[in-house]
């Protein structure tokens, strides 16, 4: 097992190696990153196969494949992990996947809610340089349409600071929303009916404790979101 002190040499090791993946040994490596940001510790096999929608077994043929190219850690019954290389190339997956989302939406006018298959599509393209040529024609964007930070091309990502849940706001004070952590097209054109969109300001007026709705108000118009919605949208307090 080999191990970088450096993360930006992961980059020039891709470069140098260009593991050939397929796309669904990409799909796994973003899939694991995505659980791995929500638990603590290692991914089960059962929590990758719903969140892939498939059979356990053949998430273990697929963990298998992906710690013989030394992508991540895994022993049967006790979960994986991704090893260093690993998370790199998730997280080169993800920048795909976000730069071209804002290329949809601020070169081509797709609405939020209308680009996630498409750059589902299109992360899989093999090209370093054409991702960089898309970034450097976007000005190098920080985050995506979804508020979600763009990692860099060393594979470092910078976190959006002093971001809370929906749910975690308290009652009585303003908020911006940031972003939303559910990119599904029915959710997204939800809120776009209602008129909620990054940087819409929202008052925060009334929180149920017995469930865990919340009752806001949006340009003048009283909402209430349950329990779940409101764990779906990340906001900054004014």
């Amino acid at each position: 097992m080999f191990c970088f002190l450096d993360e930006s040499k992961f980059f020039f090791y891709i470069c140098e190696k260009n593991l050939k993946l397929t796309q669904s040994e990409e799909n796994y490596l973003k899939a694991i990153f995505t659980l791995s940001q929500e638990e603590k510790g290692s991914i089960l096999t059962n929590d990758l196969a719903e969140k892939m929608t498939t059979k356990a077994s053949s998430v273990t043929d697929m963990l298998k494949k992906l710690k013989e190219k030394n992508l991540l850690e895994y022993q049967k019954y006790q979960g994986c992990q991704l090893t260093p290389l690993g998370r790199f190339y998730a997280l080169a997956i993800i920048r795909k996947h976000r730069l071209w989302e804002t290329f949809l939406v601020d070169k081509l006018n797709f609405g939020w809610e209308e680009v996630h298959e498409i750059a589902e599509q299109l992360e899989h393209i093999q090209s370093l340089e054409l991702t960089n040529r898309l970034d450097k024609f976007l000005g190098f964007p920080k985050v995506d349409p979804h508020g979600e930070p763009i990692p860099e091309k060393d594979g470092k990502i910078e976190m959006v600071a002093n971001r809370i849940l929906l749910c975690e706001a308290i009652p009585g004070t303003k908020v911006i929303v940031m972003g939303v952590e559910n990119d599904q097209t029915e959710f997204l054109q939800y809120l776009s009916k209602i008129g909620l969109n990054l940087g819409t300001q929202i008052e925060i007026l009334d929180k149920l404790s017995f469930d865990g709705s919340i009752l806001i108000e949006i340009k003048g118009k009283q909402v209430q979101f349950s329990g779940t919605v409101s764990k779906q949208i990340s906001v900054k307090q004014l």
